[in-house]
């Protein structure tokens, strides 16, 4: 029962008989459910405030004990009423918003020690016990208060810091964005499509690859080597093979009646 022993030892001179003992520990029950004293007797006093601690005379009447509680939420307001008859002690609990009642009878000898009021350690006994009936006798049936809610704390979004360094370079692409799909490699208008991105992301360059310009090339590979120009296994299979001179062996070199002689200029010959 944390927190009654201080509030024991702040009670203890108004405390005389065990009825006192069991009322101050009950009081300490309902404040850890979520209620606060606002005073003794039925009707409210000016100047009242909500407290943990038991409010003056609250021990006066040692037969009817009369105290009234008020919500954390402020949505309930208790008036309990701690009734002796013989040696046990009647707590009758009423809700004044919807008039709810709860009544729960305890026997004074079996939750506290009369011989110890003086010795906090040694006074209670029982302790868990008294807590159940508490628990289940008084507050379950009225309500249990209502914790107000805890304000969560806003999540940043993480792309408000991205990049704030101004001399770091910024991503290629928004994050969170799809890198965008470039076109077939096999796709004859993609050439200089590669010269526009330095990184290779994207195929098709300003040289035309005749393996890659959409239309077949039956019987030409050139890992297999070119006759006269390229020996076999000297283009890896699948590379990108760049021609440097006419395609294809048994080519007819130049017409020489398309050149004229050396230091000739006339037009009619």
């Amino acid at each position: 029962m944390a927190g009654l022993e201080p509030l024991y030892a702040w009670a203890r001179a108004a405390i005389s008989r065990p009825q006192d003992a069991l009322v101050c520990g009950v009081h300490w029950e309902l404040v850890r459910h979520g209620y606060r004293c606002l005073g003794a007797g039925d009707q409210p006093q000016p100047d009242e405030r909500k407290s943990e601690l038991l409010p003056a005379g609250w021990e006066a009447n040692k037969e009817v004990y009369t105290l009234r509680y008020k919500s954390t939420d402020d949505a309930r307001e208790l008036l309990l009423k701690a009734i002796m008859v013989e040696d046990s002690m009647i707590l009758n609990v009423m809700d004044r918003g919807s008039q709810k009642v709860a009544d729960v009878t305890l026997a004074v000898a079996d939750y506290i020690n009369a011989e110890h009021l003086d010795d906090f350690h040694k006074v209670y006994k029982n302790t868990e016990e008294l807590r159940t009936r508490i628990a289940s006798g008084i507050i379950a049936p009225l309500g249990v208060p209502a914790e107000k809610p805890k304000k969560e704390p806003e999540k940043e979004d993480p792309d408000l810091h991205r990049d704030h360094d101004p001399l770091r370079i910024p991503p290629r692409q928004p994050a969170g964005t799809r890198p965008p799909t470039w076109p077939s490699p096999v796709n004859p208008f993609a050439v200089g499509g590669e010269d526009l991105d330095p990184f290779g992301g994207r195929s098709g360059g300003m040289i035309v690859d005749p393996l890659r310009t959409g239309r077949p090339q039956p019987g030409f590979d050139p890992s297999s080597g070119i006759p006269g120009r390229l020996p076999p296994g000297a283009v890896p299979p699948g590379a990108r093979f760049d021609p440097f001179g006419p395609l294809g062996a048994g080519r007819s070199g130049p017409d020489p009646d398309h050149l004229p002689p050396p230091g000739y200029d006339d037009m009619f010959m």
